[in-house]
């Protein structure tokens, strides 16, 4: 058979479907055999980054059904059926290596004209994914009929033979501006827990998201972000926010907890059993702790349980209202929290008030935590210092800067028009600045909380039953013989560093 001949026959074979392919081939001679083995090859390439991986490798990359959801987002972009994909899920179960490596070089086979783009929290990651996607095409460039110019093959930046396609790699502060891009993939945005937990570096990449790389994409571009799940408030939490019914997201929780599971896992089942099963999961979360356990395994930024502290050290840390009434307290105060920053997830105002006895012992005697305005918390502040007689109101001025304490003092103002003081003087107002993040100021007090499920080395209460009820409000009459708190005891204030974390 001429060759001319055998490349028509070649061509119409790919348009059958299986079972004819295979009539086909039973009866070939042997030189169209082969040709046809080669076809069968090219097809299997061509239908997904896992098969193409699957070929080029001989079997030896890793395969599993999560792994298929990836590859068919990305078919159904490169098919335009889809232009918006978010994938999350937990560490080292492959996503990065299929959609940052595997996907991208499927798609510039497909698409040897089209330009990518990959981002991440840093250039060399970025280029770690640039220089492997490169080194492929070196490697099998003719099975996958892809050719680098000899003048443009960086790691970060590489253009394709025969057309405008290629590839450029950078960080989130990298020179991505004055490309574009058909596909955009954002990788690992975020670096680590302190970045997360970092409001400034939260609205950076908010700001290189929305005036960046949206810019880049052509008309018909469309843009995967895959990451592990680190902040409420985190590139992921933002988006979903947003614009969460723009988007595909593919959420997959190391061990399924919804009955709408993607990959319609029963409750409990393991993401990828054959490496991490449930039992290896539940070394995982013993050795990581819950609030990382929540963020980047589950993909739940606030687990049920809490991220810092448990409900059970709460509980376990309670004292009843008679308790509480044989008591003397030495210090009271309200700390305030006021929301702010860049969060789109509804922060809340937290608002609590503490206590401590002459013995040392720390003492949680309400929550009033809420979302609220700014006069609404002052007022909501002043009234729970006047309940429990507090001798000073701290407030965090990070986001409220003066403005902090003349909220409280117009609150305090307003109540006493109002007749509601009823001559009481205003307690001392003192304003702290923030120099870390809530969490690390919460650690601290979780310790301590962790310490009270222990008796003998308790120091730490929360009075009154799980509604925070004291069985009387302060300032009412104590059961007789019983001294009233004696705040004036404890001498001048001295100023926290930094305020109470919230106790629920």
């Amino acid at each position: 058979m001429r060759a001319r001949d055998t490349a028509s026959v070649v061509a119409r074979y790919k348009t059958l479907p299986p079972a004819q392919r295979r009539s086909i081939a039973r009866s070939a001679s042997p030189e169209l055999r082969a040709e046809l083995v080669r076809a069968e090859r090219q097809l299997a390439m061509d239908r997904s980054p896992g098969a193409l991986a699957a070929v080029l490798t001989g079997g030896r990359e890793m395969q599993a059904p999560h792994l298929d959801l990836i590859d068919q987002a990305f078919i159904d972009m490169a098919e335009g059926r889809c232009d918006r994909v978010m994938l999350t899920m937990p560490p080292r179960h492959g996503k990065s290596r299929r959609a940052s490596r595997w996907a991208p070089l499927w798609y510039l086979r497909r698409n040897p004209g089209h330009r990518l783009m990959i981002a991440s929290y840093s250039a060399d990651l970025a280029d770690d994914h640039g220089r492997w996607i490169r080194d492929a095409i070196l490697t099998w460039g003719d099975d996958l009929g892809l050719q680098l110019k000899p003048g443009s093959q960086a790691a970060n930046r590489f253009d394709i033979v025969g057309g405008e396609g290629g590839l450029l790699a950078a960080g989130l502060v990298g020179g991505l501006t004055g490309r574009g891009a058909h596909i955009a993939i954002v990788d690992d945005p975020v670096k680590d827990m302190a970045d997360a937990d970092s409001p400034t570096m939260r609205r950076r990449a908010w700001d290189w998201w929305t005036s960046v790389i949206q810019t880049r994409l052509e008309p018909t571009g469309a843009i995967c972000l895959i990451q592990t799940r680190w902040h409420e408030d985190d590139l992921a939490g933002r988006i979903l926010a947003t614009e969460r019914d723009a988007w595909r997201v593919i959420d997959l929780p190391a061990i399924a907890d919804s009955p709408d599971d993607p990959l319609g896992r029963a409750p409990g089942e393991a993401l990828w059993p054959e490496r991490f099963d449930a039992a290896h999961h539940a070394k995982t979360r013993k050795r990581v702790g819950e609030r990382v356990w929540g963020a980047l395994y589950m993909q739940k930024p606030r687990p049920p349980e809490g991220g810092v502290w448990q409900r059970e050290w709460i509980d376990n840390a309670r004292i009843n209202a008679v308790q509480f009434s044989g008591l003397d307290m030495a210090r009271i105060i309200v700390a305030v929290d006021p929301a702010g920053g860049e969060s789109t997830v509804g922060d809340e105002t937290g608002i609590v008030g503490v206590a401590r006895d002459f013995d040392r012992q720390l003492y949680v005697l309400a929550d009033r935590s809420g979302s609220m305005g700014a006069n609404d918390w002052g007022l909501t502040a002043c009234r729970l210092a006047l309940e429990l007689k507090a001798d000073a109101i701290v407030v965090e001025k990070n986001y409220g800067g003066d403005m902090a304490k003349q909220v409280v003092t117009q609150a305090w103002e307003q109540l006493r028009r109002d007749g509601v003081t009823k001559g009481l003087l205003m307690p001392m107002i003192l304003e702290v600045t923030a120099k870390i993040g809530k969490r690390l100021r919460a650690a601290p007090v979780a310790q301590l909380l962790r310490a009270a499920a222990r008796p003998p080395r308790r120091r730490v209460h929360r009075a009154g039953g799980p509604d925070g009820h004291l069985g009387r409000r302060h300032g009412q009459p104590r059961p007789h013989g019983r001294r009233r708190a004696r705040p004036h005891r404890a001498g001048r204030p001295r100023p926290a560093r930094h305020p109470p974390a919230r106790l629920r």
